[in-house]
C-alpha cells in the first residue's frame, strides 16, 4: 500500500525546511514511520541543472530561461529522487514529508508567465511530473504563506545581511512579488491549506506556525 506524500510550500524564507523538520517530529512522536526529503537535492548530482540556473549561469535573471526548461530541470532532480532514494519507502506505506516539491514549479515559473497561460502552464506542469514522468502526487500541500518584506527579512539573516550569497530567485524582490501572487492563485486553484506566517511584515512564532501545519496534516495522516 502506497504511503502519504505531505508537501510544506512557500516562497524563499517563509521557514519550509524549519517546519518540515517540525512536522517530521511531531509524525515520530505520534508513531508514523516518516521521512523528510528536500527540493532541489544539492547533494545529488541530479540537481546540476539547476545549481547552473540559481547561480547565474544561463543568466542572471530569472526569465533568462523559459518556465518549461526551468521546470525541467527541477522534475528530473525530483525523478532522481523517487528513484533512487524516497520511492520504495513511499510505496511501502511510508509518510514523506517534502520541503519544496512540483507545487515550487507552479509557483516559480508561473510568474514569469502572462496570468492568462497560468491554468494551461500548471496543466501542462502536472501531466508532465506526475503522468508522464510517473512520481506521486501530493496528498496534501501545504503552503506558508509569508509577506515579502517578512520573508526578505528572514533570507538576510540566513545570510548574515551578505546579498552576493542570494541566487537569482532571492535577489530579485519584483521576481519574489510575482510568485507569491502566482502562490496565491495556485493555493486558492488547487485547493492547498494555507497557513499564515506573519502580518504587517511580522513572523507569527514558529511554535504557532508550526501546531497549525500539525492540525493540518494530522487528519490525513494519522
Amino acid at each position: 500500500m502506497k504511503g502519504k506524500l505531505i508537501v510544506i510550500e512557500g516562497l524563499d524564507g517563509s521557514g519550509k525546511a524549519t517546519q518540515s523538520e517540525k512536522l517530521c517530529t511531531a509524525l515520530t512522536e505520534h508513531g508514523v514511520n516518516v521521512r523528510k526529503v528536500s527540493f532541489p537535492n544539492y547533494d545529488s548530482p541530479s540537481s546540476a541543472l539547476v545549481k547552473m540556473y540559481l547561480g547565474g549561469e544561463f543568466g542572471t535573471d530569472p526569465d533568462s530561461v523559459n518556465p518549461y526548461a526551468a521546470s525541467s530541470f527541477y522534475a528530473c532532480d525530483r525523478f532522481a529522487g523517487y528513484k533512487s532514494d524516497w520511492g520504495e519507502f513511499y510505496e511501502n506505506g511510508g509518510v514523506i514529508v517534502a520541503d519544496r516539491y512540483t507545487t515550487s514549479n507552479a509557483i516559480h515559473q508561473c510568474s514569469k508567465l502572462p496570468k492568462e497561460k497560468w491554468d494551461g502552464f500548471i496543466k501542462w506542469l502536472f501531466d508532465y511530473e506526475y503522468r508522464l514522468m510517473g512520481i506521486p502526487e501530493p496528498d496534501c500541500v501545504v503552503y506558508l504563506r509569508m509577506e515579502t518584506e517578512a520573508s526578505q527579512k528572514l533570507m538576510s539573516g540566513r545570510y548574515n545581511n551578505d546579498e552576493s550569497k542570494k541566487d537569482i530567485h532571492e535577489k530579485n524582490v519584483g521576481y519574489l512579488n510575482n510568485s507569491r501572487i502566482a502562490a496565491d492563485y495556485c493555493s486558492d486553484v488547487l485547493g492547498w491549506k494555507i497557513v499564515e506566517c506573519s502580518s504587517d511584515g511580522t513572523v507569527r512564532p514558529v511554535e504557532e506556525i508550526g501546531g497549525d501545519v500539525f492540525n493540518i496534516v494530522k487528519d490525513i495522516v494519522l
